[in-house]
């Protein structure tokens, strides 16, 4: 058995629930014991019996009971299950980082989190550049699976915290480049569809995919959402094929993909929104070009722009294209440097 403790919350962890703040500190306690331990008096926040729901923040002092040994805190790095291979890739992958952020290139096919039959992904692997920290990196948003680029991870719980609520009030900017069939037209526009979830098979729902649903008709549709999507042709190869910058206004799962999908001109390499029945207006048809032009998605997120929590300085970093896209635009005679620092400049007036 532990002695019974009194920690006192550190100014780097957000506010948050009693029991949420134990279970980080003491991952083997259940949510049952911290229900018990408050009924009984044992856990006190500031001297004062707390309920499991109590808001605790910087400052605060709690009193934890005694815990049998199996409940101490855990270590909160495990790289054991990490190959050198991948501790090597994941440093690789790194573009900016300080005391408090993490900034990567997420390679195409790596998952950003666990899922069905998904073991290998960013948030297990970010324990190889945890370097002296008390804590993992802690990921802030999301890129699907095959989608590269700027993914952003925390080095502490109040920056997770502080950077999760940017990303949710949209007080970040992302661009995104994709190689998309088709010429979209007008070369600057958005797309306004909503978005409605239409459930995969299987018992989990593998396979689940979104369904653009037109502006007018999203009210009346149970479960739509809006969805608002600005998009520029950059350049393009005949009617063949299109670069085009994308920037999410809002952040709805295969946003980009669907609304592209949507209008006539999926991505590359798109499998799910892409197939042969989407059909574009150019030589080919659905979202594979043949060829030497690689089958993989071709969607990269290219920038993003924040303000750091901590310098209040706005930051703005920008990630290579990934192998395969870089091959298919050294195929279309394209480099990084043609396209306009803000494709959406002349939009937003």
């Amino acid at each position: 058995m532990s002695r019974v403790q009194t920690i006192t919350i550190e100014e780097d962890q957000p506010e948050q629930r009693l029991d949420r703040w134990f279970r980080k500190m003491f991952p083997q306690v259940t949510q049952g014991n911290i229900e018990k331990m408050c009924r009984k008096g044992e856990i006190r926040v500031d001297g004062a019996r707390a309920k499991s729901n109590t808001r605790v923040g910087p400052g605060m002092e709690i009193r934890v009971p005694p815990l049998p040994d199996e409940n101490a805190p855990k270590p909160m790095r495990d790289t054991t299950n990490i190959s050198a291979a991948d501790a090597r890739m994941m440093r690789d992958a790194v573009i900016y980082q300080d005391e408090h952020i993490i900034v990567i290139n997420k390679p195409a096919g790596l998952p950003t989190q666990g899922g069905s039959k998904q073991t290998r992904h960013v948030d297990g692997l970010s324990a190889a550049l945890q370097g002296e920290f008390p804590e993992k990196p802690r990921l802030v948003h999301r890129l699907d699976k095959d989608t590269s680029g700027v993914l952003a991870l925390a080095r502490t719980p109040a920056m997770a915290s502080k950077l999760t609520e940017a990303f949710r009030h949209k007080n970040t900017r992302k661009i995104y480049w994709a190689l998309v069939a088709g010429v979209p037209t007008p070369y600057l526009g958005e797309v306004k569809y909503g978005l409605v979830k239409a459930r995969g098979r299987g018992k989990s729902g593998e396979g689940e995919k979104m369904i653009a649903v037109h502006p007018r008709d999203i009210d009346a549709t149970e479960g739509a959402k809006r969805a608002h999507t600005l998009y520029a042709t950059l350049y393009r190869v005949g009617a063949r094929a299109s670069w085009v910058a994308m920037e999410p206004i809002t952040g709805r799962t295969h946003q980009l993909r669907a609304h592209m999908a949507e209008i006539g001109h999926p991505i590359i390499g798109d499998g799910k929104y892409g197939g042969s029945g989407q059909e574009n207006l150019g030589d080919g048809w659905g979202a594979q070009l043949g060829g030497i032009i690689s089958k993989k998605l071709h969607l990269h997120a290219r920038s993003l722009t924040f303000e750091h929590p901590a310098t209040r300085k706005v930051i703005t970093v920008t990630a290579p294209l990934p192998e395969h896209m870089e091959h298919s635009w050294e195929t279309f005679g394209w480099t990084e440097d043609l396209a306009a620092d803000d494709p959406f400049e002349e939009l937003r007036g």
